[in-house]
């Protein structure tokens, strides 16, 4: 799976990564062989990794660096999306999710730049 990654701490060899599927966010809690070992995962890399459901969360393992710096204001930008969403009457919450009641969806404008 591919994933971008949100937050991250090198000495500790720790990760959180959005996926590619929307689904729940992924945990990388390091291991013996890291990707730390080599490149550093920064907030905004696009990794390539192995995903496991774990409970109570997802894992990532194996992370492999794809493209640096791919997306540096993902985190921000979804922090911000989701304070934008909460300060909304609750009849707008409900119209900006089309999914059940379960969904994590935060909806933003994604701005392309040449």
């Amino acid at each position: 799976m591919y994933g971008v990654v949100l937050w991250s701490d090198t000495s500790d060899k720790k990760a959180v990564i959005w996926c590619e599927d929307h689904g729940d966010l992924a945990y990388y809690g390091g291991g013996s062989t890291s990707a730390f070992d080599g490149p550093s995962l920064d907030a905004g890399d696009l990794v390539h990794f192995q995903v496991t459901e774990g409970e109570p969360m997802r894992l990532a393992r194996n992370p492999e660096l794809v493209s640096e710096c791919h997306a540096p204001a993902l985190a921000d930008r979804l922090r911000e999306a989701m304070s934008n969403t909460q300060q909304k009457p609750a009849a707008e919450q409900q119209d900006a999710v089309d999914c059940d009641e379960h969904a994590n969806v935060l909806p933003f404008k994604l701005s392309c730049t040449a």
